[in-house]
């Protein structure tokens, strides 16, 4: 691969990040007279800390790889606008994507004026990297891969991915928001060392955080540099700081555990109900179902008081639901009202 030094917009590499007076100052404090604060203390009246100094130190015990290889993000969609930032010269660069995946790496490209190269999944959703790689030219900087994949819930082969690193002259990112409920290790440790992976990963799927907007991304020292020069300095707030912090020490394996097996159970009863066509396989916490037909069993079901996702349009899901795995009583309603669709 080209040196991720070849690959940054110049504008960037060029960037003087914005710093504070406590960035530059790492003596004995008392009284802050530097940033136009208020001076009366009630909790929330100072800056947060832009580095997250204490919530990283956390995370790097959790992840095993050190504080400096972790960026944080307003959720994991910040660190995908960030891959464009930083790499991706507007009009002029491109990306390449599998389809079906997730919409944001479509809807940060085009609101950074990037051309998304599209590569269809398989029948049963499976990867082309050949075609991945053909689909790539000059001005292709990144890949984006979801694995386990959204909508599809399959996971690909770390060989796959790997080999796509090896040969991709770019960022290959890989997006493990679901990691949590599937078998294939993460790979973390190879992002951390290899030059050009990007992983990133979310607090809102299996530790239960999707309302403080507490994404992930793991990588080389200089990429995490490069992201958290152009991200703004106080992207997390001290109340999502200090609350994961604290929402860290809640134990989450049985949870997952039960996740993993109310999905083999919703699995192995949606396939026998006459409307379900097919249940493809999941590495996540939910299911992609195809259904006769799949806008008349979403109204059906929003009638029942039960909303999933309609990815009739979706190419490659045409009549198809995505369905989260909920509690055991969650998932025994949705039973019984899909088997009268």
């Amino acid at each position: 691969m080209k040196s991720i030094e070849s690959i940054i917009r110049p504008n960037i590499a060029a960037l003087c990040p914005y710093s504070t007076a406590r960035d530059d100052y790492q003596g004995p404090l008392g009284v802050f007279l530097d940033a136009n604060e208020s001076p009366y203390e009630n909790g929330w009246n100072r800056y947060p800390d832009p580095h997250q100094k204490a919530l990283k130190a956390r995370l790097s015990e959790i992840k095993g790889v050190p504080s400096a290889n972790i960026f944080l993000g307003n959720g994991s969609d910040e660190a995908i606008d960030l891959v464009f930032r930083v790499f991706c010269v507007p009009g002029v660069d491109n990306v390449v994507a599998i389809s079906p995946s997730y919409g944001m790496y479509e809807v940060a490209a085009a609101t950074n004026d990037i051309e998304v190269r599209k590569v269809q999944l398989g029948e049963n959703f499976e990867l082309d990297v050949e075609a991945l790689l053909s689909a790539a030219d000059e001005n292709t900087k990144a890949i984006f891969l979801c694995t386990p994949n959204n909508p599809s819930g399959n996971a690909f082969t770390n060989e796959q991915v790997q080999e796509l690193a090896d040969r991709f002259d770019g960022i290959v990112v890989v997006d493990e928001a679901y990691i949590d409920f599937c078998s294939v290790p993460s790979l973390i440790g190879k992002a951390v060392e290899a030059g050009n992976i990007i992983v990133l990963q979310t607090l809102s799927k299996a530790r239960g955080m999707a309302a403080l907007r507490l994404g992930m991304a793991f990588s080389t020292e200089r990429i995490i540099s490069l992201m958290s020069m152009v991200k703004y300095p106080y992207n997390i707030n001290k109340a999502a700081q200090e609350t994961v912090l604290e929402m860290l020490q809640n134990p989450i394996d049985a949870q997952v555990a039960e996740i993993v097996e109310q999905r083999s159970k919703v699995a192995a009863a949606l396939k026998v109900l006459p409307g379900v066509r097919k249940v493809y396989p999941s590495d996540a916490n939910f299911l992609l179902v195809k259904v006769d037909d799949a806008d008349a069993a979403y109204e059906s079901l929003i009638q029942g008081g039960i909303i999933v996702r309609n990815r009739n349009r979706v190419a490659g899901c045409k009549n198809c639901l995505r369905i989260t795995i909920g509690t055991p009583e969650e998932n025994v309603k949705l039973i019984e009202l899909m088997s009268k669709l």
